[in-house]
């Protein structure tokens, strides 16, 4: 059974490998059909493979470049089920409306999701916004706010874990 120091040095150590191999995962990436979106499946990468509780791990670049590809293969699962899905729903969807309670759950989540943002701070919530809501890559945002990628990808991950953190209280309540 491993303690609590050896998970810790097992997340170390993957960051560690995400970190020094960040552009050859981002070209496999692009290189595997992810084109323009290849930065946010690394951050999603890095947010799998960080946040799980692990042991240590013998080959991890193996490892990450395996995720990888998994990622890419959920991906594109996802992508052909949504299309597939939204197809068969069709119009019949369009018709329906949400009902008021579901309407009113929606808004006071939502309120939630944007307060988690904002505690994050005014930096990275406005990183986030830019990044997620405006679709901006994260090598212009740096330059447009002066900061470096590396304060960017921080930044985003620290909203991440904020909304981590927000879905679980969704999923638990």
């Amino acid at each position: 059974m491993t303690d609590t120091h050896d998970r810790t040095d097992a997340a170390q150590g993957i960051e560690g490998v995400l970190l020094a191999n960040r552009d050859r995962i981002v070209r496999f990436l692009e290189v595997r059909g992810a084109g323009d979106g290849a930065e946010d499946l690394f951050q999603d990468l890095w947010m799998r493979l960080t946040d799980r509780r692990m042991g240590p791990i013998s080959d991890p670049l193996p490892y990450v470049m395996r995720a990888a590809n998994n990622l890419m293969l959920d991906r594109y699962r996802s992508a052909r089920q949504r299309e597939l899905r939204d197809k068969a729903w069709g119009e019949a969807s369009a018709t329906q409306s949400p009902s008021s309670e579901s309407t009113l759950i929606s808004r006071e989540q939502l309120t939630l999701v944007e307060n988690a943002i904002a505690a994050t701070g005014e930096r990275p919530a406005r990183i986030f916004r830019r990044f997620r809501v405006d679709g901006v890559h994260q090598r212009e945002i740096a330059s447009e706010m002066g900061v470096s990628l590396s304060t960017v990808e921080a930044d985003l991950r620290k909203v991440y874990a904020k909304l981590a953190e927000i879905r679980r209280q969704f999923d638990a309540g």
